[in-house]
């Protein structure tokens, strides 16, 4: 053990990417501890990838980049503007507001920073606000976009915890509008003090009924996508499929924004990020492979018991240590390496997986808008021009939504299972 997670440390350290650290981890440790067995090594490796439900992921990412590339992120902007465009501070808001909706669509937080902020950034810098200020909202925002359903992480926590997908995505819902009623709460708080402009639009009733229009396909996409598994009408992976098909059917023949020209690049961005996930999926199934048998999950629980803390205090420890392990490490890695050692204890402790699931998603959530790692907050600066240091310190009291979620999603379990119990 000693080797292996040494070696991986010190791998990490040099700047070594996550996939490889874990697989040189993972060899080094056949090759030093169980030379016998390293001929697993490629079986191990292809069985990391080859689910049944993981298709679902290549065709989530593929939906996400045909609704970017159906221009929707203008009109669901255009759309906020005329729900709460009006109120004081209207940009910042109608930013964490398309932040909502823009979620239940990409499934991605990376890919909400990089949409909504191409667009809002510039925006509300010209109208006034800060660029501090508009690159912070962007990406504390953001981080909804892998807790509001459909959530790309879900699915990975669905494979890893042997979970139903559809009732993560029911789990995640109500945690995920949580924080955006929140954010929206404190960006009107700050604008009061600040004394943020109000966007005055006149628009006529049919321009509004435009509006609305344009939009209402986009809208109802994430409701026609999850309603699917909740009735039991298709999988999640053939949900995924349906996604698709719709995106691609109200590009091409409804807004006709989406031209035949632009699907190989699109598919293309696709297969690169799903790529770079199985990736890292297949070399972390080898990893946690080798932390069965060494009984590192089992050592651990006996452990954690054997110290006699009150319940509340343990799930404190494991919020601490999601927190703190986002914070250095990607998304995807995190999940596959947390959910064997921390999910039996959180089970111990009376916690269903699902509650666990969107817990560990939404703690980590956070570290993609915290330094050193923090991705959205490289998509931010690269928006800006800005230092991803100062934009966290601007995103910090938005994060605070965020925290609070936290912490009722870990001891309020109704906020996570009442959907999924009713519904399926």
């Amino acid at each position: 053990m000693a080797i292996l997670l040494i070696s991986l440390v010190i791998l990490l350290i040099l700047g070594v990417p996550i996939a490889f650290s874990l697989g040189v981890s993972g060899f080094l440790y056949f090759l030093l501890e169980q030379p016998d067995l390293i001929s697993i090594l490629p079986q191990r490796f292809f069985a990391g990838m080859q689910s049944y439900s993981m298709i679902a992921l290549p065709l989530f990412c593929l939906m996400g980049s045909l609704m970017n590339g159906s221009g929707i992120t203008t009109r669901l902007i255009d759309f906020c503007m005329l729900i709460i465009g009006r109120l004081r501070g209207g940009l910042g808001m109608v930013n964490v507001f398309a932040s909502m909706i823009f979620g239940g669509i990409s499934g991605s937080s990376v890919s909400d920073t990089a949409s909504v902020g191409a667009i809002m950034i510039p925006e509300m810098n010209k109208k006034g606000y800060t660029l501090e200020y508009a690159a912070g909202i962007t990406v504390a925002s953001s981080t909804m976009g892998m807790i509001i359903p459909p959530s790309v992480p879900m699915i990975i926590y669905a494979m890893a915890a042997e979970e139903s997908v559809g009732k993560l995505f029911l789990g995640s819902a109500i945690p995920g509008i949580m924080i955006g009623l929140i954010m929206l709460g404190i960006t009107f708080a700050i604008s009061y003090t600040k004394k943020h402009p109000r966007e005055e639009r006149s628009l006529s009733g049919k321009e509004k009924l435009i509006t609305i229009q344009r939009s209402l396909l986009s809208l109802i996409m994430p409701l026609f996508v999850i309603g699917s598994v909740v009735l039991g009408i298709a999988t999640a992976t053939e949900s995924a499929g349906i996604g698709v098909l719709y995106a691609f059917g109200i590009g091409t023949f409804v807004f006709k924004t989406l031209r035949l020209r632009d699907l190989p690049p699109l598919i293309k961005d696709a297969a690169i990020t799903s790529a770079k996930v199985m990736i890292i999926i297949a070399l972390s199934k080898l990893y946690l492979w080798i932390l069965a048998i060494e009984r590192v999950p089992d050592a651990l629980a006996m452990f954690v018991t054997g110290l006699e803390l009150p319940a509340f205090m343990i799930l404190i420890i494991i919020n601490i240590i999601i927190l703190l392990a986002g914070t250095f490490l990607d998304v995807t890695p995190t999940i596959l390496l947390l959910t064997p050692i921390f999910l039996p204890i959180a089970q111990m402790l009376g916690i269903h997986a699902v509650q666990f699931g969107v817990l560990l998603v939404s703690g980590l959530a956070v570290g993609l808008v915290t330094p050193p790692v923090g991705m959205c907050l490289n998509v931010a600066s690269s928006l800006s021009g800005l230092e991803i240091g100062t934009i966290f310190k601007a995103a910090v009291p938005f994060l605070i939504a965020n925290l609070v979620t936290l912490l009722a999603i870990t001891f309020i379990p109704q906020l996570t299972l009442w959907l999924p119990s009713i519904l399926m």
